[in-house]
């Protein structure tokens, strides 16, 4: 989805794709609806609310981000997401906190400032539009837990492009170019992808524990680097590489260690 983005953001603006992001992704996921009844219920809809307004900051800024920094830099803030979920649910839930979680938390920040190095690397647009992303990621992570396993994951995933879809074609509309023949393919990809990516990504969530999801997204961090620098003629350096591993083991660190407290308990 990610180099789909950035080469249709060579056409029109990154919040334009975003609506049709949600807009492509809802009309694939309307036979499932359709044939689903029950499935989609009001009783939980302010929970559903609070995690679709966070995602659609999310989105924003990361379709933003991927538009206008390298993927790598870009993706390696994005894994700081579950560090903010940590820190989100200790602020906000009231969870408790102890030595190794808040050693994890702080390798994997810095991490973070190993990528952004700030005072020696230019702090664009894009990277800050990453780094918002991340947060609202972060908030967005600690309501999908309050969600899957209580609700059917394809609702969870579902709720995302019902309540995005009208707020993103109002952001859409200031910067509102008509698609032009090439990239409709390109824009039908991104939705898909989507829409697939929601879907699995809250049933793997609702199957197993963050711990042994959270491992096989290093498989993202390969393909995006590598996508950068075959595709599109990015350079990274040491820091960017090792940062990104950095806050990765970190967040799977977090996961494995947040698994192992619940078993005890």
């Amino acid at each position: 989805m990610w180099v789909m983005i950035r080469y249709a953001a060579a056409y029109l603006h990154s919040f334009e794709l975003v609506f049709f992001r949600n807009f492509i992704g809802l009309i694939l996921l309307m036979p499932m609806l359709l044939g689903t009844p029950g499935l989609i219920r009001r009783d939980r809809l302010r929970v559903h609310l609070g995690r679709a307004t966070s995602g659609f900051i999310a989105t924003m800024g990361t379709f933003y981000a991927v538009a206008n920094a390298p993927l790598a830099d870009v993706l390696a803030i994005n894994y700081t997401a579950p560090l903010f979920g940590t820190l989100g649910a200790v602020l906000v839930l009231g969870e408790r906190i102890r030595a190794r979680r808040m050693v994890a938390l702080a390798l994997g920040f810095a991490g973070m400032l190993l990528v952004l190095r700030p005072g020696s690397v230019p702090i664009s647009a894009g990277i800050v539009a990453a780094i918002v992303s991340a947060v609202a990621t972060g908030y967005s992570i600690v309501a999908m837990r309050s969600l899957v396993g209580v609700d059917d994951a394809r609702a969870v995933a579902a709720w995302t492009f019902i309540l995005t879809c009208l707020p993103s074609l109002l952001v859409a509309l200031f910067v509102w170019a008509a698609p032009p023949p090439a990239v409709w393919g390109l824009l039908a990809g991104i939705g898909a992808a989507a829409a697939i990516g929601q879907l699995t990504l809250t049933r793997a969530f609702a199957l197993s524990e963050a711990s042994a999801v959270l491992p096989l997204d290093f498989v993202r961090f390969g393909l995006v680097t590598a996508a950068g620098v075959l595709l599109f003629d990015e350079r990274y350096d040491a820091f960017t590489l090792a940062g990104g591993a950095l806050i990765l083991a970190s967040t799977i660190y977090l996961a494995w260690r947040e698994a192992q407290v619940k078993r005890e308990g």
